[in-house]
């Protein structure tokens, strides 16, 4: 099992819309991330910034990601997320979320 830490930037007059849809989220989408051997998923909000957090099961990150890329469903959630993020200047080419560094864990 591996964690991940990213952050984005939400739009602030999108938050409540942002809340409500996470509140209410599609259970097809819920399920592909089952399917892509995510586990343990949280979203947290702090002064303007959101930050995920999850737990990998698989083995195949890459093909796992890719396949809920692909996945209609996901698809159109994520057109309706997307216009509630920012993303923030730091993170690396290609990211939508900026990956984060764990700098400590204890179980």
């Amino acid at each position: 099992m591996k964690r991940y830490g990213s952050i984005i930037k939400v739009v602030p007059e999108k938050l409540e819309e942002y809340k409500q849809l996470h509140a209410a989220a599609w259970p097809a989408v819920l399920e592909q991330i089952r399917l892509s051997n995510i586990r343990n998923y949280s979203i947290f909000y702090k002064d303007g910034m959101l930050f995920s957090y999850f737990e990998y099961i698989g083995i195949h990150y890459e093909k796992d990601m890719a396949a809920m890329a692909a996945d209609p469903v996901t698809q159109e959630w994520w057109k309706v997320c997307i216009p509630c993020q920012m993303p923030v200047e730091t993170r690396k080419e290609g990211e939508w979320w900026a990956s984060m560094e764990e700098v400590f864990y204890t179980n």
